[in-house]
């Protein structure tokens, strides 16, 4: 209960200088506004080349992914072109 009043009591003192004492309040926010813009702009362009080079290392590894598939197909294909030379070797030996 007590720390419910002391925060109305905070809140009601701080209405009250912030209204005696608004050139202050205002030449805080004239100086901070620039300050935040500055910060806000380079957290953003942070964020999007991070996000550009997760882009990048996502295509690298989707195309690494499909390179592994083609390899994979090529081997099947040959490993079936083997077993067919060797039909085709023993149909050869029958005749």
């Amino acid at each position: 209960m007590s720390l419910l009043i002391g925060g109305i009591v905070s809140a009601v003192f701080g209405l009250i200088s912030l209204f005696f004492w608004w050139e202050a309040f205002m030449t805080i926010v004239k100086g901070a506004f620039p300050i935040c813009l500055l910060l806000g702009g380079a957290l953003a362009v942070y964020v999007g080349i991070d996000e550009i080079q997760e882009r990048v290392d996502d295509a690298k590894l989707s195309h690494d992914e499909k390179l592994e598939k083609i390899r994979q197909e090529a081997e099947t294909a040959k490993a079936q072109a083997e077993k067919y030379k060797e039909e085709l070797n023993k149909l050869k030996e029958t005749k």
